[in-house]
């Protein structure tokens, strides 16, 4: 099997108007073998007559079809004219006349040479001139039928009529229909006049589904080619719904190739406010071999700002695919030497790479990267994603695993990660990070035997984990000294558990963890009587610390079921619990500590460790004695079907799970119990609805501070419990089709940190407008209708969230907003949506955005409109769906006025 390359979806948009148009042509034509030879035109059809053939007459007619003249064969030592033999068949009937050596072939004729097939209503072969024509029949109502099919190879040609001739292989062809990629092609007249010569005239062709009848087509009159080499054209003119336009061109000369070809990409011109006139999206393409491309776009701004993108795709069927997409712009706002003058440089790096997994499942590289200026997607003027532009991280991750077989199993992956805060421009990267571990082991047991008892589950593994952590910002990301702060490390752990049953019902668990961390580099902490204050000097130089820990837990599981009356629709409840007690216990680590004094007095002495800041923590001075409790709650009815043909009850989950937790500290000397958290969730119409809620209650009371005291609420003149936060979430997502039983296929995933969903509206792809914005076109045939059905198709996503704030008795909501997006249908070729939402606490509406689309067949029609808010702008594409003719469209938007952050 050949590798092929994952074309990345900007190379249909690089191809030149015209010589697509003509290349197409050539493929049509050039490659499908319907040649031609000079002739009168043959009519239309040949009607039947009421002749029969004799047996005796088909066996003269078949040996002069394979010998010509076989005694003037004899005589000359000549080949036969046909060097393959020549099948025919039809339906109504064969006649033969051997006075004109002609053989008429009537109803579903078909005849076969070679690697040449044709069909027809009608086929007459005359086999003394080496000549096969075949045309149309007219059925009872006078329609003509049976256009011919002509086939050679993979090539297929369907004509009104065509005159082909075995021996020299020319061929003319009276209304051939093709299909040569995107396009179908369909000419007047096609000739062969030699081997490399090829002429038609009357040329049109589309990527409408309706040849015949195309709601557009390209029309040009005279086309000469010479295949491999070159396409020579006359006037070719652009037609719209059978109405010619002023797009034309008189004459083309162009060099052809069956292989892709780099080309220029055609700019969009636009206007704004801010920046002035601009040249988006122009560049070239280059077609640097089958397994990868690039793509060089640019911007430009008659007040001076422009921009650069660099698009590649690159792939290896079985081994890997990827792309890479570079960005940068240069901003300028106001004009040189006024108050309001600033420039700005902002960049974003993407890049995808994933390996198929069959082509070695030991091992495995990924990379998934989005990096960049923190206001890439606020301040870029090419750029429309409100999704990325509200999310308030970009991450990046690349990595390689590799599994070694051997016992135990050893893992090891090498990992570079980054995550980037857009909102303060922090930026934290691991360069990178080392994981192995070997796989667990059970000392105490027997190869596969069974595993049971606390001391043949006794089993242990090895851990290793090693970063080079940097903590940076924006500003001076890439740049030298970022690297200076880099911090690096080891992390060695060994735990050893087991489990067990207790009284049959109660799971144990024991676990003994043991912790070794490795530093490059140490503080030493001190008073500085000059800079009057403290201040830390690294140490550089090998040093490490070791902790140990112990955990333990028991728990079980607990049925209940109540069940009601006979006849009641809700026949029971179950209710199961998990209660888990779990204990952990730390000691003190006081030995890796040391004194400084804090004011210079040396009477203000406090305690440090060297490993302070340390990437994996530092060893704890405190002893830790901590019992935990939980409780896990789910609630489950069954109930009557509503479909009387089913015996069986249905279950009906009524909560997921209500979960409760808290913990108590036995070495504490105040505030021993830690507030209780208490969460749960449901999902409510069929698991369309997931209703999520949680609480922090507090059992101490605060004091006038709003400092927690060693004091019970109840105590303090108030509640058992005082709820100091609460949150609760609903989503909701469903549609017309779900209602009527289909299922609802969401495929609207997004990249650059966007949402699935389209709450905060959709992308918009100012490089290729060519896409829906409401997913995947529907390309399934649908039977035409006077009326379009009054049940509209329609889905909606629903949104709401709430946050209640009580740590220092404000009893205040600080979050409430609920946000909302709906498209539908009006008609099968109207589409609208919206996605909008409201703040209640703010009292503003949030991010709002209006669609509109309309399809027009072969091409699309939309407008998005963002009425207002920081991103107002609006936006009008028409254009033609096909990536050959991606240039042919009118786009007009009006970007947002940014201002530089």
């Amino acid at each position: 099997m050949e590798p092929y390359i994952y074309k990345n979806s900007i190379k249909p948009l690089q191809r030149n108007l015209f010589y697509i148009v003509f290349l197409t042509i050539f493929l049509t034509f050039g490659n499908t073998l319907t040649f031609a030879q000079d002739g009168k035109k043959p009519t239309e059809s040949f009607p039947p007559k009421n002749q029969t053939t004799t047996t005796e007459e088909k066996k003269i007619a078949t040996e002069e079809i394979a010998k010509v003249d076989i005694d003037t064969n004899k005589v000359n030592k000549k080949k036969p004219l046909l060097e393959h033999k020549v099948k025919r068949k039809a339906v109504d009937y064969e006649k033969i006349d051997q006075k004109k050596k002609l053989i008429t072939l009537y109803n579903q004729a078909e005849v076969y040479y070679d690697d040449i097939e044709l069909k027809a209503g009608i086929i007459v072969i005359d086999y003394q001139k080496n000549e096969v024509y075949a045309g149309r029949i007219k059925d009872s109502t006078g329609k003509y039928t049976q256009l011919p099919v002509f086939k050679q190879g993979t090539n297929v040609v369907e004509p009104d009529s065509i005159r082909f001739n075995f021996k020299t292989k020319k061929a003319i062809v009276w209304n051939s229909r093709t299909d040569q990629g995107e396009f179908k092609v369909k000419a007047a007249i096609t000739k062969k006049e030699n081997d490399s010569v090829y002429f038609m005239k009357g040329a049109r062709f589309t990527t409408s589904k309706d040849i015949d009848n195309p709601e557009y087509y390209f029309y040009t009159n005279k086309v000469k080619m010479v295949p491999g080499k070159k396409v020579v054209v006359g006037m070719t003119n652009m037609v719209i719904a059978d109405v010619p336009t002023p797009i034309a061109l008189p004459f083309a000369f162009f060099p052809i190739t069956d292989k892709s070809r780099s080309g220029i990409i055609m700019p969009t011109y636009n206007d704004s406010n801010l920046r002035g006139f601009s040249l988006q999206n122009g560049g070239y393409y280059f077609a640097l071999s089958d397994y990868y491309d690039l793509a060089i776009l640019g911007d430009y701004y008659t007040n001076g700002s422009y921009g650069f993108r660099f698009q590649s795709s690159y792939g290896k069927k079985y081994k890997f695919n990827g792309n890479v997409n570079v960005r940068f712009e240069n901003l300028v706002n106001g004009e040189r030497g006024f108050p309001d003058y600033s420039l700005n440089k902002i960049y974003n790096i993407q890049w995808s790479h994933s390996k198929d997994a069959k082509s070695n499942p030991n091992s495995r590289f990924s990379a998934s990267v989005n990096l960049g200026s923190s206001t890439y997607f606020r301040q870029s003027l090419n750029q429309i994603n409100a999704g990325s532009e509200l999310n308030n991280t970009l991450s990046s991750s690349v990595s390689y695993s590799k599994t070694f077989n051997t016992v135990p199993q050893v893992n090891m992956s090498l990992t570079a990660t980054h995550s980037q805060n857009t909102n303060t421009g922090a930026i934290n990267m691991t360069l990178p990070t080392l994981q192995a571990s070997v796989d667990r082991i059970f000392p105490f047991a027997k190869g596969d035997g069974i595993k049971k008892g606390i001391i043949k589950n006794i089993n242990f593994q090895y851990n290793l984990r090693g970063e080079n952590r940097i903590n940076t910002n924006d500003s001076i990301f890439f740049k030298p000294e970022m690297f200076r702060d880099a911090k690096m490390g080891f992390q060695h752990s060994i735990p050893l558990s087991t489990n067990f049953k207790i009284f049959k019902h109660f799971s144990a668990s024991a676990a003994v963890n043991y912790n070794e961390v490795w530093y490059f580099k140490t503080i030493r902490r001190s008073y500085n009587d000059f800079q009057n204050k403290v201040v830390d000097t690294e140490v550089q130089g090998f040093d490490a610390f070791r902790t140990y820990n112990f955990s333990s837990g028991i728990g079980t599981t607990i049925y209940g079921t109540f069940n009601f009356k006979e006849g009641k629709r809700i026949q029971a409840i179950r209710h199961v619990m998990r209660p888990n007690v779990s204990y952990s216990y730390t000691p003190s680590f006081e030995r890796y500590y040391d004194t400084y004094d804090s004011d210079g007095s040396g009477t203000m002495i406090k305690d440090y460790t060297r490993f302070d800041g340390g990437i994996f923590g530092a060893p704890g001075k405190k002893m830790s004695n901590i019992m935990s409790f939980y409780l896990n709650n789910t609630f489950e009815a069954k109930v009557t079907d509503r479909d009387s043909t089913k015996t069986e009850p249905k279950k009906i989950m009524l909560l997921n799970n209500l979960n409760f937790s808290t913990s108590y500290d036995i070495t504490a000397d105040s505030l021993r119990w830690a507030p209780m958290r208490v969460s749960g969730g449901t999902q409510l119409f069929k698991q369309k609805m997931n209703v999520n809620f949680a609480a922090t209650l507090d059992p101490y009371a605060i004091n006038n501070s709003g400092q927690r005291i060693n004091t019970w609420n109840i105590d303090n003149g108030g509640s058992l419990f005082r709820m100091t936060s609460a949150n609760m979430t609903i989503n909701y997502a469903f549609s017309s089709s779900e209602l009527e039983g289909k299922e609802n296929e969401n495929t609207a995933g997004k990249r650059n940190g966007g949402r699935e969903d389209d709450l905060f509206g959709t992308n918009a792809d100012l490089s290729d407008r060519r896409k829906s914005q409401f997913g995947e076109d529907d390309e399934s045939e649908s039977k035409p209708s006077e009326f379009f059905k009054y049940k509209l198709p329609w889905d909606m996503n629903f949104a709401y969230s709430i946050t209640y704030s009580n740590n220092r008795r404000e009893k205040k909501i600080t979050g409430n907003s609920l946000m909302v997006s709906m498209n539908t249908d009006l008609t099968p070729k109207w589409k609208i949506g919206v996605s909008t939402g409201y703040d209640f606490v703010q009292q503003g509406v949030t991010y709002t955005q209006l669609r509109f689309e309309r399809d027009l067949l072969s091409w699309r029609m939309d407008f998005n409109w963002v009425p207002f808010g920081t991103n107002a702008n609006w936006g009008f594409f028409i254009g033609i769906k096909s990536g050959v003719l991606s240039d042919i469209k009118w786009d007009k938007r009006s970007l947002p006025d940014r201002s530089l952050r």
